[in-house]
């Protein structure tokens, strides 16, 4: 699970980040939470994969009214450079949601998308089941995430947002 403090520390850095925790609540495995020293709140999800060798899944995504950001985390990646720049299609179960994305890698197993705030990219995300990230050229670190209950993770981040002290 140090991967996922790792991916909402990540994921706050971006929007203005502290260590300690203020808010903090559950939608299904979903945590929702706002740090006392952050400006915004985040929703994450991690989980093991029994069909790919138990490795570790982690999802974090939060948002302002100019920026969403998503972490994704996937301890199968090997990626070796830090702070380069990756472009990937991404889409659910159901939908395309913008091609040729910019992910900027982290560390050696996450990357980065940070994108304009687009509240159709909000209401795609709140419909998924699942997440995918296509890499151009790379099938093999393409990823499926599963997103169960986004739409009610999403709408618990919204409420956070809403009421965030």
């Amino acid at each position: 699970m140090t991967r996922f403090f790792r991916a909402v520390l990540l994921t706050a850095s971006v929007l203005g980040a502290g260590p300690a925790l203020a808010q903090k609540s559950k939608v299904g495995d979903w945590t929702i939470e706002k740090r006392t020293q952050d400006t915004h709140c985040n929703a994450s999800r991690g989980y093991k994969d029994k069909d790919d060798e138990n490795r570790d899944y982690v999802i974090v995504i939060t948002y302002s009214e100019k920026t969403i950001v998503i972490v994704m985390i996937y301890d199968g990646w090997e990626w070796e450079t830090a702070g380069e720049i990756l472009r990937a299609d991404v889409g659910t179960d159901d939908a395309d949601i913008m091609k040729k994305a910019k992910w900027e890698v982290m560390d050696r197993t996450t990357v980065r998308g940070i994108f304009e705030y687009d509240q159709s990219m909000m209401d795609r995300l709140s419909k998924a089941k699942r997440l995918t990230l296509d890499f151009e050229d790379d099938d093999d670190d393409s990823i499926e995430m599963q997103t169960p209950r986004a739409g009610e993770a999403l709408a618990a981040l919204k409420f956070c947002e809403e009421n965030r002290k």
